[in-house]
Protein backbone atom coordinates (compact mmCIF):
# COMPACT_ATOMS: atom_id res chain seq x y z
CA UNK A 1 0.00 0.00 0.00
CA UNK A 2 0.96 3.67 -0.22
CA UNK A 3 1.79 5.61 2.93
CA UNK A 4 3.29 8.96 3.94
CA UNK A 5 6.82 8.81 5.31
CA UNK A 6 8.87 11.73 6.65
CA UNK A 7 12.66 11.41 6.57
CA UNK A 8 13.59 14.79 8.00
CA UNK A 9 12.44 18.38 8.17
CA UNK A 10 10.57 19.20 4.96
CA UNK A 11 11.22 15.74 3.46
CA UNK A 12 7.79 14.14 2.97
CA UNK A 13 7.37 11.23 0.59
CA UNK A 14 4.65 8.78 -0.43
CA UNK A 15 6.07 5.29 -0.62
CA UNK A 16 5.03 1.68 -1.04
CA UNK A 17 5.10 -0.08 2.33
CA UNK A 18 3.88 -3.51 3.47
CA UNK A 19 0.14 -3.82 4.06
CA UNK A 20 -0.70 -3.80 7.79
CA UNK A 21 -1.95 -7.07 9.25
CA UNK A 22 -4.28 -7.76 12.18
CA UNK A 23 -2.08 -9.44 14.80
CA UNK A 24 -4.08 -9.07 18.02
CA UNK A 25 -7.69 -10.11 18.68
CA UNK A 26 -8.59 -6.55 19.73
CA UNK A 27 -7.42 -4.91 16.47
CA UNK A 28 -9.24 -3.87 13.30
CA UNK A 29 -7.91 -3.21 9.82
CA UNK A 30 -9.29 -0.03 8.25
CA UNK A 31 -9.21 1.11 4.63
CA UNK A 32 -8.76 4.86 4.86
CA UNK A 33 -11.24 6.95 2.86
CA UNK A 34 -10.51 10.39 4.36
CA UNK A 35 -7.42 11.71 6.10
CA UNK A 36 -5.81 15.12 6.52
CA UNK A 37 -2.73 17.08 7.51
CA UNK A 38 -2.77 18.46 11.06
CA UNK A 39 -1.12 21.62 12.31
CA UNK A 40 0.81 19.47 14.78
CA UNK A 41 2.28 17.54 11.82
CA UNK A 42 4.11 20.75 10.96
CA UNK A 43 6.26 20.50 14.09
CA UNK A 44 8.30 17.54 12.76
CA UNK A 45 8.01 19.07 9.30
CA UNK A 46 10.02 21.97 10.72
CA UNK A 47 12.47 20.21 13.00
CA UNK A 48 12.61 16.42 12.52
CA UNK A 49 16.24 15.37 12.39
CA UNK A 50 17.67 13.04 9.78
CA UNK A 51 15.64 9.82 10.09
CA UNK A 52 16.99 7.20 7.68
CA UNK A 53 14.31 4.67 8.61
CA UNK A 54 11.56 7.23 8.03
CA UNK A 55 8.65 8.21 10.24
CA UNK A 56 5.11 7.26 9.22
CA UNK A 57 2.72 10.19 9.54
CA UNK A 58 -0.91 10.94 10.32
CA UNK A 59 -3.39 10.62 13.18
CA UNK A 60 -6.85 11.58 11.80
CA UNK A 61 -9.02 9.34 9.64
CA UNK A 62 -12.35 8.02 8.50
CA UNK A 63 -12.34 4.60 6.90
CA UNK A 64 -14.10 1.32 6.19
CA UNK A 65 -13.55 -1.77 8.32
CA UNK A 66 -11.96 -4.56 6.24
CA UNK A 67 -11.05 -7.07 8.95
CA UNK A 68 -11.57 -7.46 12.69
CA UNK A 69 -9.82 -9.49 15.37
CA UNK A 70 -11.63 -12.31 17.13
CA UNK A 71 -12.39 -10.24 20.24
CA UNK A 72 -13.86 -7.20 18.46
CA UNK A 73 -17.58 -7.02 19.22
CA UNK A 74 -18.81 -3.52 18.30
CA UNK A 75 -17.59 -3.34 14.68
CA UNK A 76 -18.37 -5.35 11.56
CA UNK A 77 -16.66 -5.59 8.20
CA UNK A 78 -18.05 -2.84 5.98
CA UNK A 79 -18.74 -0.33 8.77
CA UNK A 80 -17.61 3.25 8.18
CA UNK A 81 -15.84 4.52 11.27
CA UNK A 82 -14.20 7.63 12.69
CA UNK A 83 -10.73 6.97 14.10
CA UNK A 84 -9.74 9.48 16.79
CA UNK A 85 -6.09 10.48 17.14
CA UNK A 86 -5.53 8.26 20.19
CA UNK A 87 -6.64 4.71 20.84
CA UNK A 88 -8.12 3.58 24.14
CA UNK A 89 -9.86 0.49 25.52
CA UNK A 90 -12.81 2.37 27.03
CA UNK A 91 -12.71 0.27 30.20
CA UNK A 92 -9.64 1.25 32.23
CA UNK A 93 -9.97 3.59 35.26
CA UNK A 94 -8.84 6.63 33.26
CA UNK A 95 -11.21 5.89 30.37
CA UNK A 96 -14.07 5.56 32.86
CA UNK A 97 -13.11 9.03 34.12
CA UNK A 98 -13.24 10.34 30.53
CA UNK A 99 -9.44 10.83 30.28
CA UNK A 100 -9.13 8.50 27.31
CA UNK A 101 -5.76 9.88 26.22
CA UNK A 102 -4.27 8.38 29.40
CA UNK A 103 -5.69 4.88 28.83
CA UNK A 104 -3.44 2.24 30.36
CA UNK A 105 -3.66 0.24 27.12
CA UNK A 106 -3.74 3.28 24.86
CA UNK A 107 -1.46 5.21 22.58
CA UNK A 108 -1.36 7.81 19.83
CA UNK A 109 -1.72 7.20 16.09
CA UNK A 110 1.68 8.03 14.66
CA UNK A 111 4.03 5.55 13.08
CA UNK A 112 3.55 2.14 11.43
CA UNK A 113 1.17 0.34 11.35
CA UNK A 114 -1.18 2.87 12.93
CA UNK A 115 -0.49 6.08 10.99
CA UNK A 116 -3.45 7.48 9.09
CA UNK A 117 -1.90 9.26 6.10
CA UNK A 118 -1.96 5.96 4.26
CA UNK A 119 -4.28 3.68 2.34
CA UNK A 120 -4.81 1.36 5.33
CA UNK A 121 -4.10 1.27 9.05
CA UNK A 122 -4.45 -0.92 12.10
CA UNK A 123 -6.69 0.36 14.91
CA UNK A 124 -5.62 -1.09 18.28
CA UNK A 125 -8.30 -1.55 20.95
CA UNK A 126 -10.85 -1.22 18.17
CA UNK A 127 -13.95 -1.63 20.36
CA UNK A 128 -12.95 1.27 22.56
CA UNK A 129 -11.55 3.47 19.81
CA UNK A 130 -13.37 3.47 16.46
CA UNK A 131 -16.89 4.91 16.33
CA UNK A 132 -19.37 3.92 13.64
CA UNK A 133 -20.93 6.48 11.31
CA UNK A 134 -24.60 5.69 10.62
CA UNK A 135 -25.10 3.77 7.40
CA UNK A 136 -26.29 5.95 4.54
CA UNK A 137 -24.69 9.15 5.87
CA UNK A 138 -24.38 11.80 3.15
CA UNK A 139 -20.86 11.80 1.75
CA UNK A 140 -20.90 15.61 1.89
CA UNK A 141 -20.81 15.38 5.70
CA UNK A 142 -17.64 13.32 5.82
CA UNK A 143 -15.23 16.30 6.08
CA UNK A 144 -17.10 17.57 9.13
CA UNK A 145 -17.17 14.08 10.63
CA UNK A 146 -13.42 13.85 10.01
CA UNK A 147 -12.87 16.91 12.20
CA UNK A 148 -14.29 14.86 15.08
CA UNK A 149 -11.17 12.69 14.94
CA UNK A 150 -9.16 15.63 16.23
CA UNK A 151 -9.46 19.26 15.24
CA UNK A 152 -13.04 20.23 16.15
CA UNK A 153 -13.13 18.16 19.30
CA UNK A 154 -9.73 19.50 20.30
CA UNK A 155 -11.20 23.00 20.15
CA UNK A 156 -14.25 21.71 22.03
CA UNK A 157 -12.01 20.11 24.65
CA UNK A 158 -10.27 23.44 25.18
CA UNK A 159 -13.61 25.11 25.75
CA UNK A 160 -14.91 22.40 28.08
CA UNK A 161 -11.73 22.35 30.15
CA UNK A 162 -11.88 26.14 30.34
CA UNK A 163 -15.51 25.96 31.54
CA UNK A 164 -16.83 28.15 28.76
CA UNK A 165 -20.50 28.93 29.27
CA UNK A 166 -23.24 31.55 29.05
CA UNK A 167 -22.18 35.05 29.96
CA UNK A 168 -18.48 34.30 29.69
CA UNK A 169 -15.92 36.32 27.73
CA UNK A 170 -13.63 33.96 25.84
CA UNK A 171 -10.42 34.79 24.00
CA UNK A 172 -9.06 32.29 21.49
CA UNK A 173 -5.36 32.63 20.63
CA UNK A 174 -4.59 31.22 17.20
CA UNK A 175 -6.48 31.31 13.91
CA UNK A 176 -5.54 27.81 12.75
CA UNK A 177 -8.10 25.05 12.42
CA UNK A 178 -8.03 24.25 16.15
CA UNK A 179 -8.44 27.90 17.12
CA UNK A 180 -11.37 28.32 14.75
CA UNK A 181 -12.87 25.12 16.12
CA UNK A 182 -12.50 26.54 19.62
CA UNK A 183 -14.47 29.60 18.47
CA UNK A 184 -17.24 27.37 17.09
CA UNK A 185 -17.30 25.28 20.27
CA UNK A 186 -17.40 28.38 22.49
CA UNK A 187 -20.40 29.64 20.51
CA UNK A 188 -22.12 26.27 20.99
CA UNK A 189 -21.47 26.45 24.72
CA UNK A 190 -23.08 29.89 24.97
CA UNK A 191 -20.17 32.31 25.37
CA UNK A 192 -21.33 35.92 25.21
CA UNK A 193 -18.17 37.56 23.87
CA UNK A 194 -15.65 35.63 21.76
CA UNK A 195 -12.39 37.39 20.86
CA UNK A 196 -10.28 35.72 18.19
CA UNK A 197 -6.60 36.64 18.11
CA UNK A 198 -5.29 36.10 14.58
CA UNK A 199 -4.08 38.12 11.63
CA UNK A 200 -4.95 36.08 8.55
CA UNK A 201 -8.10 37.68 7.19
CA UNK A 202 -9.50 34.64 5.37
CA UNK A 203 -9.25 32.68 8.60
CA UNK A 204 -10.58 35.34 10.92
CA UNK A 205 -13.50 35.92 8.53
CA UNK A 206 -14.41 32.26 8.99
CA UNK A 207 -13.93 32.76 12.71
CA UNK A 208 -16.55 35.52 12.64
CA UNK A 209 -18.92 33.17 10.84
CA UNK A 210 -18.24 30.56 13.53
CA UNK A 211 -19.17 33.07 16.24
CA UNK A 212 -16.29 35.43 17.01
CA UNK A 213 -17.59 38.84 18.08
CA UNK A 214 -14.18 40.55 17.88
CA UNK A 215 -10.93 39.98 16.02
CA UNK A 216 -7.57 41.18 17.34
CA UNK A 217 -4.76 41.14 14.81
CA UNK A 218 -2.12 42.60 17.13
CA UNK A 219 0.33 40.34 18.95
CA UNK A 220 2.43 40.57 22.09
CA UNK A 221 1.94 43.59 24.34
CA UNK A 222 -0.17 45.34 21.70
CA UNK A 223 -2.48 42.33 21.46
CA UNK A 224 -2.79 42.15 25.25
CA UNK A 225 -3.64 45.86 25.38
CA UNK A 226 -6.30 45.47 22.69
CA UNK A 227 -8.02 42.59 24.50
CA UNK A 228 -7.91 44.52 27.76
CA UNK A 229 -9.52 47.47 25.97
CA UNK A 230 -12.32 45.28 24.59
CA UNK A 231 -12.96 43.79 28.05
CA UNK A 232 -13.04 47.14 29.82
CA UNK A 233 -9.73 46.46 31.51
CA UNK A 234 -10.98 43.29 33.21
CA UNK A 235 -9.52 40.61 30.94
CA UNK A 236 -11.04 37.41 29.64
CA UNK A 237 -12.85 34.86 31.81
CA UNK A 238 -11.42 32.07 29.65
CA UNK A 239 -8.40 32.03 27.34
CA UNK A 240 -8.12 29.15 24.87
CA UNK A 241 -4.53 28.81 23.67
CA UNK A 242 -4.38 26.89 20.38
CA UNK A 243 -0.82 27.59 19.24
CA UNK A 244 1.66 25.93 21.58
CA UNK A 245 4.48 28.48 21.40
CA UNK A 246 5.69 30.56 24.34
CA UNK A 247 4.56 33.96 22.94
CA UNK A 248 0.98 32.62 22.80
CA UNK A 249 1.20 31.43 26.40
CA UNK A 250 2.58 34.80 27.48
CA UNK A 251 -0.35 36.52 25.76
CA UNK A 252 -2.70 34.13 27.54
CA UNK A 253 -1.58 35.00 31.06
CA UNK A 254 -1.47 38.67 30.09
CA UNK A 255 -5.17 38.75 29.19
CA UNK A 256 -6.75 36.24 31.57
CA UNK A 257 -9.09 37.85 34.08
CA UNK A 258 -8.32 37.48 37.80
CA UNK A 259 -9.94 34.20 38.82
CA UNK A 260 -10.07 33.14 35.17
CA UNK A 261 -8.86 30.06 33.33
CA UNK A 262 -6.28 29.40 30.63
CA UNK A 263 -6.95 26.21 28.68
CA UNK A 264 -4.11 25.01 26.44
CA UNK A 265 -4.55 22.55 23.58
CA UNK A 266 -1.78 23.77 21.28
CA UNK A 267 0.93 21.10 21.64
CA UNK A 268 3.53 22.94 23.77
CA UNK A 269 6.83 23.50 22.00
CA UNK A 270 8.51 24.37 25.31
CA UNK A 271 9.18 22.52 28.55
CA UNK A 272 8.71 25.29 31.10
CA UNK A 273 5.99 27.91 31.46
CA UNK A 274 5.77 30.76 33.99
CA UNK A 275 3.27 30.08 36.78
CA UNK A 276 4.53 32.60 39.37
CA UNK A 277 3.12 35.77 40.85
CA UNK A 278 3.21 37.90 37.70
CA UNK A 279 1.70 35.21 35.47
CA UNK A 280 -0.84 32.93 37.19
CA UNK A 281 -0.39 33.02 40.95
CA UNK A 282 -1.10 36.69 41.44
CA UNK A 283 -4.36 36.44 39.49
CA UNK A 284 -5.61 33.27 41.18
CA UNK A 285 -5.79 31.96 37.61
CA UNK A 286 -6.27 28.32 36.66
CA UNK A 287 -4.17 26.54 34.05
CA UNK A 288 -5.72 23.51 32.38
CA UNK A 289 -5.89 21.71 29.05
CA UNK A 290 -3.97 18.89 27.44
CA UNK A 291 -4.41 16.27 24.72
CA UNK A 292 -8.08 16.30 23.78
CA UNK A 293 -10.09 13.36 25.08
CA UNK A 294 -11.77 13.10 21.68
CA UNK A 295 -13.16 9.61 22.23
CA UNK A 296 -15.14 10.81 25.25
CA UNK A 297 -16.99 13.40 23.13
CA UNK A 298 -17.51 11.54 19.84
CA UNK A 299 -20.93 9.97 20.30
CA UNK A 300 -22.49 13.28 21.32
CA UNK A 301 -20.84 15.24 18.51
CA UNK A 302 -21.83 13.00 15.58
CA UNK A 303 -25.57 13.90 15.74
CA UNK A 304 -24.66 17.60 15.81
CA UNK A 305 -22.91 17.18 12.46
CA UNK A 306 -25.67 15.01 11.01
CA UNK A 307 -28.45 17.49 11.88
CA UNK A 308 -26.47 20.56 10.80
CA UNK A 309 -26.04 22.09 14.24
CA UNK A 310 -22.32 22.43 13.50
CA UNK A 311 -20.38 22.43 10.24
CA UNK A 312 -16.75 22.23 11.36
CA UNK A 313 -15.63 20.77 8.03
CA UNK A 314 -15.48 24.32 6.70
CA UNK A 315 -11.91 24.46 8.04
CA UNK A 316 -10.87 22.33 5.04
CA UNK A 317 -9.99 24.69 2.22
CA UNK A 318 -7.94 22.33 0.02
CA UNK A 319 -8.30 18.70 -1.06
CA UNK A 320 -5.49 16.59 -2.52
CA UNK A 321 -4.89 12.93 -3.31
CA UNK A 322 -2.53 11.01 -1.05
CA UNK A 323 0.07 11.03 -3.84
CA UNK A 324 0.33 14.84 -3.47
CA UNK A 325 0.39 15.06 0.32
CA UNK A 326 3.84 16.70 0.31
CA UNK A 327 2.18 19.65 -1.40
CA UNK A 328 -0.43 19.65 1.36
CA UNK A 329 2.31 20.02 3.96
CA UNK A 330 3.86 22.84 1.95
CA UNK A 331 0.56 24.68 1.56
CA UNK A 332 -0.17 24.54 5.27
CA UNK A 333 3.36 25.46 6.25
CA UNK A 334 3.27 28.54 3.99
CA UNK A 335 -0.25 29.37 5.26
CA UNK A 336 -1.62 29.11 1.75
CA UNK A 337 -4.05 26.55 3.16
CA UNK A 338 -5.82 26.36 6.50
CA UNK A 339 -6.29 22.58 6.56
CA UNK A 340 -5.80 20.06 3.76
CA UNK A 341 -8.15 17.12 3.23
CA UNK A 342 -6.48 13.98 1.84
CA UNK A 343 -8.24 11.31 -0.21
CA UNK A 344 -6.21 8.07 -0.42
Amino acid sequence: MKATVMYGAGDVRVEEVPDPVVQKPTEALIRVTYACVCGSDLHPYHDLGDTPEGRRMGHEAIGVVEEIGDDVRTLSVGDTVIVPFAWSDGTCPFCRDGITTSCVHGGFFDGAPSATQAEKLIVPEADGTAVKVPAGTDEALMPSLLTLSDVYLTGYHAAVQGQVGPGKTVTVIGDGAVGLSAVLASKQLGAETIILMGRHTARTDLGREFGATHVVAERGDEGVAKVMEITGGEGSHVVLEAVGHMPAYEQAYGIVRPGGTISRVGVPQYEEAPVGFTSLFGKNATLTGGPATVRAYLEAAIPQVLDGTIDPGRVFDRELPLSEIAEGYRLMDSREALKVLIRP
